[in-house]
């Protein structure tokens, strides 16, 4: 089930986490040493934490969070999020052009999908008993996931207004954007058609 996001009033300072050579993991509010799965119960309690070597003090966060996924994927007879179509299509995407999408993609549609959950369980709830309107539940959001994103993307656009200044261009303006600038927009706009078009045949694929 997923967890709406804390007010900022509500968010408390995230937990320093340090890590041993040992690989065993300390817990600094509660001066007790932890697993993956209690850190995981952490972040499912949305209580933030952070991980730094011991002994070098680099931030070891991104590392050990991946090694949850992967050891709540792996869980015998447990639920697994992760499809291996879209495993191998993460794994193409580490060498595509549009790679750079990919993070800010995954991480806006799961914000959207937090935000859209109730609507989108009682969707499925009526779905349930028809597997097609169900993947047509999936394919829509998707769709509807990069709408929104080339929506977020466009505000940015140096043709709606100027980025940084919340300052809006008024009509019969000339853009003050450079040549540069529109390219690399362009470029931006291409690669989500792109992405989208692979979206779309990872979902054929199912």
């Amino acid at each position: 089930m997923l967890n709406k996001p804390d007010a900022p009033a509500d968010k408390r300072e995230a937990v320093v986490i340090k890590k041993y050579a040992n690989r065993r993991l300390y817990n600094t509010e509660t001066s007790t040493y932890v697993t993956l799965e209690d850190l995981a119960a952490m972040v499912r309690s949305d209580r933030d934490f952070v991980v730094y070597d011991a002994k070098t003090g680099d931030d070891l966060t991104h590392s050990v969070l991946t090694q949850i996924i992967v050891e709540q994927e792996n869980r015998q007879g447990g639920q697994t999020l992760l499809p291996v179509p879209f495993l191998r299509q993460l794994i193409r995407f580490y060498d595509d052009s549009i790679g750079r999408m990919v993070p800010g993609y995954l991480q806006f549609s799961l914000e959207n999908l937090v935000k859209e959950q109730e609507k989108i369980r009682a969707q499925f709830a009526t779905a349930f008993s028809n597997p097609t309107a169900a993947f047509e539940v999936y394919q829509d959001q998707a769709r509807k996931n990069m709408q929104m994103f080339e929506q977020a993307l466009s505000m940015w656009s140096p043709f709606t207004g100027v980025p940084g200044t919340g300052k809006m261009r008024t009509e019969g303006e000339k853009p003050a954007a450079k040549a540069g600038e529109a390219s690399e927009i362009t470029e931006l706009k291409a690669q989500l058609a792109n992405m989208q078009q692979k979206i779309d045949k990872l979902s054929g694929d199912n």
